[in-house]
């Protein structure tokens, strides 16, 4: 792991990729729970289920290797999805219940995990602001050039 990276994996960004990690565990066994078991049930809620557990994972692997930028452009890309997703289905799902028959991890802006699933993209986002792959490494050449 280069020393760009390792700022991530402490503190408040190690807890960040380990609750990421925990949603992309819950996020793919429920939806393939719900896809082997009642599929017809309900198909657009549950691969709705099956895109958050993609993104959960996508987005915990790119927060790991964010210290290279184009992790880092994977990293934006997935958890500003997951904002919308989680605004968009948790939207939905109050105005036309009638459109998601079974519950989806977004569903009620993540009701079922404990608004989690509302929380987390913020916070992702958030970290990605604060730290910028390279920033680091620019502050401290600044700090040495100058006299």
């Amino acid at each position: 792991m280069s020393s760009s990276a390792r700022p991530r994996m402490t503190g408040i960004g190690r807890v960040l990729v380990i609750v990421y990690a925990i949603m992309a565990l819950a996020a793919t066994g429920r939806s393939f729970v719900q896809i082997a078991q009642r599929f017809d049930e309900a198909p657009l809620a549950y691969t709705l289920s099956a895109v958050s557990a993609v993104v959960y994972v996508v987005a915990t692997l790119a927060l790991v290797f964010a210290g290279r930028r184009g992790w880092y452009l994977v990293a934006w890309i997935a958890i500003g999805f997951e904002l919308v997703g989680v605004l968009v289905i948790g939207t939905l799902s109050l105005m036309m219940p009638e459109l998601f028959a079974h519950d989806t991890v977004w569903s009620w802006y993540g009701r079922g995990y404990v608004f989690i699933p509302l929380v987390l993209p913020f916070l992702g986002l958030w970290w990605l602001i604060t730290h910028r792959p390279g920033a680091r490494a620019r502050a401290t050449e600044h700090a040495v050039a100058a006299p």
